[in-house]
């Protein structure tokens, strides 16, 4: 059962925007407010790699490649997390995917970003 769901992936160019949202519909509530969310990615060939995350209390915590450029947040009565990334670059180039981590965890199936240099 898919607990995550990504979207706002897309096709943009060098120097461009893009938010992405991850919807936790089926997740109780409590579970999302007590859980660590995070966005990870994984271009082709590569690992997948923590892009940023979020604890319960809204510490975050930025990979160096993108911090300063991206913004990771959460809507826990909406249980979304979003994830905005201004001045993009052809190396941000994956599949990103939102993660939960509690006393369970679990991922979400992926979004799409392509920058195009």
């Amino acid at each position: 059962q898919v607990l995550l769901e990504e979207s706002g992936g897309g096709l943009v160019p060098s120097g461009g925007s893009l938010r992405l949202t991850c919807r936790a519909p089926r997740l109780i509530t409590s579970t999302f407010s007590n859980s660590v969310m995070g966005w990870y990615r994984q271009a082709p060939g590569k690992e997948r790699e923590l892009v940023a995350r979020i604890s319960s209390g809204g510490t975050t915590d930025y990979a160096d490649s993108v911090r300063g450029r991206f913004t990771i947040s959460r809507n826990t009565s909406r249980k979304m997390l979003f994830l905005q990334m201004n001045d993009l670059k052809p190396e941000d180039t994956a599949v990103y995917y939102c993660r939960f981590q509690g006393r369970d965890s679990g991922w979400g199936q992926g979004t799409q970003v392509t920058v195009q240099g």
